[in-house]
Formats: C-alpha cells, structure tokens, sequence
C-alpha cells in the first residue's frame, strides 16, 4: 500500500499543472511578439534592395540597347520588350540581343514600369516598380530617380 501511494506522487510530478503550461505559452508569446515584427521589417527591406538589384540589371541592359542602337532607347511605346525582341524590322540591323534572357519583375512580382523619355528621373528614361503596396505613385515606390542607393 505504502509504494503505490508512492508512485502516485511520483506520477502527479512528472506532470505540468495548467498554470506551468500557461506560464510557458505566454513567455512563448512574449518572445514572439518581440521577434516577429523584426523579421518583417528584414523581409520587406529586403525585398526592396532586391527590387532596387533589379532595377540597376535593368538599366545596364537599357544602357546595352542604346549602345548599339546609337544612342536611342527604346520609345515608350516599344516599351523593355525591345531588350527581349527586336522592336520592328527597321532596327534588325542595329539590334544586338536579346540583351536580358528574360524581363525581370520586381521582389513582388509585378512587372516593371518603363517611361521614355523620363519626367522623373535624371536619366533618359523612368524605370519603377509599384513597390509593396502594388499601387504607382505613392512613397514606396521602387525607382531610378530614388536617390537611396543598396
């Protein structure tokens, strides 16, 4: 009789009563509240200065273009495309590329904005991307004529 009370309180402390549980899952919670917010602030900087990547591999393709077609870019109207395709058969003898495999997109995944010739920009042409929100115009805008560097 005397052992199996014994193993009965052994077993009742090799539990955890709900109060431990519940002081466990707050300082888990406490934690977490501390350290999430700053992952994604490092994701959402990140996926700026990638942006910001694409957009230099962008212009040096444009600059690339321009080279070869004297000094041109490509109107507004042939748009990047024509770093992929040759714009029109009046340029095929001047046109060396394709001078990008493929049109990259921004960290979000949406396509790049051409403007030629540029309004915003010091540059010949505007290049932006919408930024986080997906909307053209506003503060977290992506673009050439940012003055922040990566």
């Amino acid at each position: 009789m005397y052992q199996a009370r014994l193993s009965n309180r052994t077993y009742a402390r090799n539990g955890m009563t709900l109060i431990e549980v519940l002081l466990v899952v707050t300082i888990l919670l406490v934690i977490a509240s501390a350290v999430v917010p700053r992952l994604v602030n490092r994701q959402e900087k990140a996926n700026v200065d990638t942006t910001k990547i694409s957009l230099k591999g962008l212009e040096q393709a444009l600059k690339l273009y321009a080279i070869d077609h004297d000094g041109r870019y490509p109107s507004g109207g042939q748009g990047i495309d024509a770093l992929i395709v040759c714009p029109d058969s009046k340029q095929a003898d001047l046109w060396q590329g394709p001078y990008l495999e493929d049109l990259p997109r921004d960290a979000w995944r949406r396509e790049f904005q051409y403007v030629y010739p540029a309004s915003k920009s010091t540059k010949p042409f505007d290049l932006s991307s919408s930024g986080p929100d997906g909307v053209h115009g506003n503060e977290d805008d992506v673009a050439n004529w940012d003055s922040s560097d990566v």
